[in-house]
């Protein structure tokens, strides 16, 4: 229903928009990065996400670039990281399924999923910026 939509969209898109909006200022003095979550399911139909879900993970890959776009003038890079099946406690029943199929045949760690983050936050990517790095074992491919 629409409602599912609305609050999907606010918590998965909007929220990053108001935040990264919001931190302008102190991200230019301090040369910071912004770094969305996105997910899979953003570029590929998944069997565990729905549309609204997908979607929104969609544009917020979209806003990514486009930030990187508007924000590089001001010294601040904007790329996201796009998990795929990552061993937390919000796993759907089926996941094995997904996990013997993917090239490296084991979950993600959500340590691997911090690293990437990392890695986007620190100077060895300082001239990155509107890249989407997937974190998921191969699964893309």
């Amino acid at each position: 229903d629409l409602r599912t939509w609305g609050h999907v969209f606010h918590v998965n898109f909007f929220a990053p928009v108001v935040l990264a909006r919001g931190l302008v200022g102190p991200l230019k003095r301090g040369q910071g990065s912004v770094v969305n979550v996105t997910s899979i399911a953003g570029a590929r139909v998944h069997p565990f996400a729905g549309a609204a879900y997908a979607t929104s993970k969609a544009a917020l890959a979209a806003l990514t670039r486009e930030m990187a776009h508007d924000f590089g003038p001001l010294g601040i890079r904007v790329n996201a990281i796009a998990p795929g099946e990552v061993d937390t406690s919000i796993l759907s029943e089926g996941t094995e399924d997904i996990v013997n199929r993917l090239p490296m045949r084991r979950l993600g760690q959500p340590s691997e999923v911090a690293e990437a983050i990392y890695f986007l936050c620190t100077s060895p990517s300082s001239y990155i910026t509107g890249t989407e790095i997937e974190v998921n074992g191969g699964q893309h491919v």
